[in-house]
């Protein structure tokens, strides 16, 4: 055997590999895993050139595969982060003290407000006006699926009291007038046509902070142990953002990047999605998989539910495709060969995702197609075993159920139907495919939280836990954002394991996963991260 060019010793080592699950080291020789076994083993191998890593007992595993993680967002321009405010007046006072730190802004540009703290949930522009004055304020909610714009903003923008906007839907008040706030964001905003409008208007949205922030993003990847990262939704002009860190020594991570397509494109866009995944297919940077939105978010009713809302009766929300138009879409993508990223959170939604799915499968027969529907969040309990029975992945972010981030979604729903919230154990028990994710910026980008709040179901203060019942435990949660997360991207043949002839994506962690409470995940980092057998991060 040739000598390795790096060795892990002295670890507890989780292979996610059934047939051998436990090991105490790793040799990697060149971009591969060559052996793995106790330490005598992998230290006879090791010679005068080969690198040794002494884990310390610590946890060494897969490196994480983030399965929806929008590198492409997030803030690296001056903006203002609202997620701490828990009122209108706390916005305010966050927003006044960004002004002062940043007098010559242009743009107010922030994120992370919830809907909780907005009097009834509805932001208007002229709950910003006073405290932003002549400055355009853009400010993102939690979940970047709605924009809040001052009076300033709208003027900016060309918002008068009739027409709309291509970056998203207007809400307007009762005599027709926009309020400010524009939902859809994520449908229509990140979709190329609203895109371009932004570039040339928010300063955030130009093509050099594009680019600052996929680099960021990317950076703080593998600070975090992730070694794959899944970008869900780019133009195929965004391809050049990845090309470029690739070209420029930033690609740190793995990327696999999916091509958006709405109902207002053509279907033809399909040939170039196809294309497009043919000429960019290696192990670094692949492109392919389709991102569809079948509803958007409970917190402002615009999930599609199957019966009203618990606090909007007759308010069921709508899916953004008819069912028969949606199931003829998955069959169009299947004959393309082209992979479905469903954003679904409503169970009529959901519904409707898997519905296409079987209508494609009826169709075709059964295909290895690995469809996703994204997030999942409220599920009918008839619709669960659907998953396995049609080779769905469950593409979940648990970060989103921590209580501290649902009050609204909790409300709006009704008791009944929130005991199905995130109901990882449930689909898990019915043998669905769980792919663990952050969707950052929505959530944090740090893995250690979103198993943390798999296990908890708690805030990061183990305060409010609900639903223990959908609670899954640490090495289900393990296997998700690994070996989970790589089946659900095709990639299960080079990564998401520890195993000889893998690809050497591997992370070592400050502690013992195993040998800790839920709480210990907080505390606990990255010390080490290794993609192709190239260190990208070490402490």
């Amino acid at each position: 055997m040739t000598t390795p060019t790096l060795v892990i010793r002295n670890a507890d080592v989780r292979t996610m590999d059934p047939a051998a699950p436990r090991a105490e080291g790793v040799a990697i020789t060149g971009q591969r895993i060559t052996a793995v076994g106790s330490n005598a083993e992998i230290l006879d191998l090791a010679g005068p050139s080969t690198r040794q890593i002494d884990a310390g007992g610590a946890t060494v595993m897969p490196g994480i595969i983030d399965a929806h993680n929008h590198l492409r967002l997030g803030a690296t321009s001056p903006a203002v982060h609202l997620a701490a405010a828990t009122n209108l007046e706390e916005i305010h006072a966050l927003i006044a003290e960004h002004v002062r730190r940043h007098p010559s802004i242009d743009w107010i540009e922030g994120d992370g407000w919830n809907y909780a703290a907005v009097p009834e949930g509805r932001p208007t522009a002229q709950m910003l006006d006073a405290v932003c004055g002549d400055r355009p304020a853009w400010l993102f909610s939690y979940d970047v699926h709605t924009v809040w714009l001052n009076t300033a903003a709208m003027h900016r923008f060309g918002i008068a009291d009739t027409g709309e906007v291509p970056f998203g839907t207007l809400e307007r008040d009762a005599d027709g007038r926009p309020t400010g706030w524009v939902h859809d964001f994520a449908v229509k905003g990140i979709h190329p046509e609203g895109q371009r409008v932004l570039a040339g208007i928010v300063p955030g949205y130009h093509v050099d902070a594009q680019y600052r922030r996929v680099v960021t993003n990317l950076r703080d990847a593998a600070r975090f142990g992730i070694t794959t990262a899944v970008e869900p939704q780019n133009g195929l002009d965004d391809v050049a953002l990845f090309t470029r860190a690739r070209e420029e020594g930033e690609l740190r991570s793995r990327v696999v990047a999916a091509i958006i397509h709405t109902p207002n494109d053509d279907r033809s866009a399909l040939d170039d999605i196809a294309a497009a995944a043919k000429q960019y297919a290696d192990d670094r940077f692949r492109l392919g998989p389709v991102k569809l939105y079948i509803d958007d978010v409970v917190e402002p009713h615009t999930a599609a539910m199957l019966t009203p809302y618990a606090n909007a009766p007759g308010c069921c929300g709508q899916t953004f495709w008819p069912a028969d138009d949606f199931a003829d879409l998955i069959v169009d993508l299947e004959m393309h060969g082209l992979q479905a990223f469903v954003h679904g959170t409503g169970d009529r939604g959901i519904r409707t995702a898997l519905d296409g799915f079987a209508a494609a499968r009826a169709l075709h027969g059964p295909r290895d197609t690995r469809h996703q529907i994204v997030h999942a969040e409220c599920l009918s309990p008839e619709d669960i075993p659907r998953f396995a029975e049609l080779g769905v992945a469950a593409c979940m972010q648990p970060r989103h159920c921590a209580p501290d981030l649902v009050a609204d979604w909790r409300a709006n729903v009704g008791p009944e139907r929130e005991r199905y919230g995130w109901a990882m154990k449930s689909l898990h028990r019915a043998g669905a495919r769980l792919a663990f994710s952050s969707d950052w910026n929505v959530a944090e980008m740090d893995p250690m939280i979103g198993l943390y709040t798999a296990l908890t179901r708690a805030d990061l203060d183990g305060n409010g836990a609900w639903n223990l019942e959908e609670a899954v435990d640490l090495d289900t949660a393990l296997r998700a954002y690994t070996v989970g997360s790589a089946w659900a991207n095709f990639a299960e043949h080079d990564r998401g394991v520890i195993a000889p002839g893998m690809l050497a994506d591997v992370i070592a962690l400050s502690g013992n996963l195993h040998a800790m409470d839920a709480v210990g995940l907080l505390d606990t980092h990255v010390t080490h991260t290794i993609v192709g057998g190239e260190v990208v991060f070490e402490v």
